[in-house]
């Protein structure tokens, strides 16, 4: 099982055959193997069953100066 707050990503084939990465982000271990998550980008194409890699780490974005203050 993933730890709260880990990116999982989903690789889903859309409607011409170009993969997509699904980012997610681990908010609730619901129990036998399952957990709930909050997706970065549209959904479309996801099915239970579908293969799931854990990151093993939570998400992280690039920030500059600006950003930081």
């Amino acid at each position: 099982m993933p730890n709260i707050y880990n990116a999982l990503v989903v690789k889903v084939c859309d409607i011409v055959n170009q993969q997509i990465n699904v980012t997610c982000e681990v908010q609730q271990l619901l129990g036998n193997n399952r957990v709930r998550v909050v997706a970065m980008s549209a959904t479309d194409g996801l099915m239970r069953g579908m293969e799931v890699i854990d990151i093993g780490a939570p998400l992280s974005f690039p920030v500059g100066g600006a950003t930081l203050g």
